[in-house]
């Protein structure tokens, strides 16, 4: 069975969730595809990224006139359709923050899209977040594609769920995927009650090799890494706050933020405001096995999240064996149990994320050692990226071959 990806920028250094889950699927035997609306740009550092991007079609790589040149086809050799995807882009433009002129590039991303589809005689297309590449899949299928499907992560197609059409992709999918069980919630508030039974919840998942090796009890170095784009979801800003807390009380610890992003000036000049740089340090971009050796140089993962959908990063941090510090936010509670996997804390609340850290940083050694391996077995057996990838393949089989419309 052939199956094409649609993301909108692949590969990049945040995106290894869809690379562990393409190649998972092809070790079931399907043949994947990968489409992406533009090249991230940026600085690979994974060989496995590097050896993606090679595989993978970039829609806008050959500039506007290549889409112009597939819009002028599709209107030609199938007008009906193209006049339909027409009438459904101008619709989903009406509630969107971006105008109709930039939803037309969406339908041109669209045709070129169709034509690769209808060349590789692709049985199913599908879409990771629910944002434009969704919007392209829809719009590729109208068009006389095959049957679609997308994942929904969060937190962003659940802020802008009435300005990105999130109801009306729903009803033209086949089905719709979400992460966690949260996400699920998410989706019912949005869609109508006919529509709930196409959604269905698959995990990210792990390789098995990723925690096959050794890793050994928690570092005992009073280390805590922080793994993650630096922006306003993910919290960085309150934990730099709860570090001066801590830093005030004389405690004596270092915190590594492994990432990079767009608020790193604001990230750099709290900490200096704080005079943390002797206690912070920020990594900027790192490749896979760089975040998994920082990972294991620390006592324990801190998230501390404003907005999630299910961070992979703190299914990394367990598999490895180390506790985890995060909060009440979204899919994380379905995963970290408080007690047992490591601490939750309440979003945003900088006292109670010190204490908590200052709780870490003080526990003995076998209480972190016992959360590490119960940390371990957990996202084992619930984010194993092959059992993961099989649901996937009942769902896109469920489907049938819908390659085109009749």
């Amino acid at each position: 069975m052939r199956i094409a990806y649609l993301v909108n920028q692949y590969p990049t250094v945040s995106h290894t969730f869809i690379r562990r889950e393409i190649l998972a699927l092809e070790r079931l035997g399907f043949e994947i595809f990968r489409i992406a609306l533009r090249d991230w740009g940026g600085e690979l550092l994974n060989p496995e990224d590097q050896r993606e991007r090679e595989r993978t079609h970039i829609v806008l790589q050959a500039g506007a006139l290549a889409l112009l040149m597939a819009v002028i086809r599709s209107l030609l050799t199938q007008p009906i359709r193209f006049m339909r995807a027409l009438m459904l882009t101008w619709k989903m433009s009406r509630r969107s923050e971006r105008s109709f002129p930039v939803h037309l590039v969406y339908l041109a991303e669209a045709c070129r899209v169709e034509a690769w589809l209808r060349e590789w005689d692709v049985h199913h297309l599908h879409a990771h977040f629910g944002t434009n590449s969704a919007l392209v899949a829809m719009l590729a299928h109208v068009l006389g594609g095959p049957q679609w499907s997308f994942t929904v992560h969060g937190p962003e197609e659940f802020d802008k769920a009435q300005s990105i059409g999130l109801a009306e992709k729903v009803r033209h999918c086949a089905f719709v995927v979400a992460i966690s069980s949260f996400g699920r919630a998410q989706l019912y508030r949005f869609v109508e009650h006919r529509d709930w039974p196409k959604v269905n919840v698959v995990h990210c998942g792990l390789e098995p090799a990723y925690s096959s090796q050794p890793v050994g009890a928690p570092n005992a170095v009073r280390r805590l890494v922080c793994v993650g784009r630096l922006s306003g979801q993910k919290g960085q800003l309150c934990l730099v706050e709860a570090t001066a807390i801590l830093a005030a009380r004389g405690l004596d610890f270092e915190l590594v933020l492994a990432g990079d992003g767009e608020m790193r000036g604001e990230v750099e000049a709290l900490i200096a405001r704080h005079r943390l740089q002797g206690r912070v340090r920020i990594t900027g971009w790192i490749s896979s096995e760089q975040v998994r050796e920082e990972i294991l140089a620390s006592r324990a993962l801190v998230q501390p999240s404003f907005a999630e959908g299910l961070p992979v990063v703190i299914m990394e941090g367990m598999a490895l064996e180390r506790p985890i510090i995060s909060t009440f936010v979204a899919g994380i509670p379905e995963l970290v149990q408080p007690g047992e996997h490591g601490w939750l804390v309440p979003a945003g609340d900088a006292e109670a994320l010190g204490r908590t850290m200052q709780a870490c940083l003080e526990a003995p050694a076998d209480e972190l050692a016992r959360m590490g391996k119960a940390s371990h077995k957990r996202v084992l057996e619930r984010h194993n990226v092959d059992t993961e990838a099989a649901r996937l393949t009942t769902l896109f089989r469920g489907v049938g071959s819908g390659r085109r419309h009749a």
